[in-house]
């Protein structure tokens, strides 16, 4: 046991916490002001939900047994697991604290992919889906990549959640999009956000909190922690100044909508390899991500005419596949898991097809079952609003409720 590190996985599961809230003044400032309180609403509902079936079901589930697809319910409850004692993985922290610092991962996880059904789909069925989604995806995942599960024993690597959190979520966005089908005027009216300066605070937030997120996923208050503080934050930075620069090649204009999207796109590209990666690299992983997530979310799915409402698959599914890729070709020899599992600059292209191996099955795995999911709850209750409460907005027809008491439909 470690007193600093005890001290220090603390305060980055509430930094993690923050990136929830965080995430709901991101969407939020992104969406039209008759939808703004369901959009944050969705977002933040994570942390009662999911905070109570991690406890109840999901950190047994994900952390427990030796099982290759997903864990037992031998902890249920947290029965077992010790608040001062690290009996089950061997940390320099307790288990209970491990137990609770990974349970931010699965509130954060399950509230990205709000951001490509809102302004159309029902709050009730949304919340039953998140309930069944966390069961039969998220917390099978986290078995197989952190639990010493199927994904670990092909020897990919993640360090942080590229596959765990932003695949998945980004991939199941991507499958409820197209199952409840485009908003009502989506080809016919520009989309603009209500509110940027939210938009930012909520981007500011989040960098905030991925310190918690990708340092404390060294699970110590060690020198891999300030690594991945350093690989993280530089990602972030020159993410952010890539997209700026795009815009500015492209539009003519940075924005600051364009600045606060960059630098989110660059977190989520390096959180599987935060603590693999060098810094030096970690520059180019930022700089990269970028245009290839700019491309899918101006071209791409104007092209397919998908509607990723908030682009929770552009930023997530994307930046998520991009930053897994790149770890199998940049994780440094000295700080990879396995001995002969570098990147392919160092030599070895066995992490690489480790690492394609399993974000290809996350993609079809996260894809199937979140279809079946939302099919089934459709088979029960409509899943989508009237048009004419999508007209309203959701924000008077879901929960009769104005964030703005002079709002009089003018974006409607």
């Amino acid at each position: 046991m470690n007193s600093g590190s005890i001290a220090f996985i603390i305060i980055c599961a509430a930094l993690v916490f923050l990136m929830t809230p965080a995430l709901a003044f991101f969407y939020g400032g992104l969406e039209r002001r008759k939808n703004v309180i369901n959009t944050m609403l969705m977002a933040v509902i994570p942390l009662g939900l999911a905070s109570i079936l991690w406890v109840a079901i999901g950190y047994s589930l994900s952390f427990s047994g030796d099982g290759a697809w997903i864990g037992n319910l031998g902890h249920a409850f947290f029965n077992g697991v010790s608040t001062s004692n690290n009996s089950l993985h061997g940390l320099e922290i307790p288990d209970a604290l491990f137990g609770g610092f990974q349970m931010m991962f699965s509130i954060i996880t399950v509230a990205i992919l709000t951001g490509s059904v809102v302004g159309r789909m029902r709050f009730t069925p949304f919340v039953i889906f998140m309930a069944f989604w966390l069961i039969i995806v998220y917390y099978p995942l986290a078995h197989m990549v952190w639990g010493g599960g199927f994904l670990a024993q092909i020897h990919s690597i993640d360090f942080a959640g590229g596959n765990v959190v932003h695949i998945s979520s980004g991939v199941s966005a991507l499958v409820l999009a197209l199952v409840l089908g485009r908003r009502r005027d989506y080809t016919r009216l520009e989309y603009r956000p209500h509110n940027i300066p939210f938009v930012l605070l909520g981007a500011g937030l989040l960098w905030f909190g991925w310190f918690g997120f990708n340092a404390g996923s060294a699970l110590a208050a060690n020198g891999l922690a300030v690594h991945a503080f350093m690989t993280t934050n530089t990602a972030a930075a020159a993410a952010m100044l890539s997209w700026v620069l795009i815009e500015k090649i492209t539009i003519g204009k940075p924005t600051l909508v364009g600045a606060s999207t960059g630098l989110v796109i660059g977190l989520v590209a390096i959180t599987p390899g935060a603590g693999f990666v060098s810094l030096w690299s970690s520059i180019l992983i930022g700089a990269l991500v970028s245009p290839i997530s700019y491309y899918f979310i101006s071209v791409i799915k104007h092209k397919l005419g998908y509607d990723d409402a908030l682009d929770a698959f552009g930023a997530h599914g994307v930046g998520g596949i991009f930053g897994g890729i790149v770890t199998g070709i940049f994780t440094v020899p000295s700080l990879a898991l396995e001995k002969g599992y570098a990147g392919v600059i160092y030599g070895s292209g066995k992490l690489l097809l480790a690492q394609l191996e399993a974000i290809l099955f996350t993609i079809i795995f996260s894809a199937i079952a979140t279809f079946v999911i939302i099919k089934v709850i459709s088979l029960f209750m409509s899943i989508r609003v009237s048009d004419r409460e999508e007209a309203i907005g959701l924000d008077d027809s879901e929960h009769d409720e104005t964030a703005y008491p002079t709002f009089m439909g003018l974006d409607s």
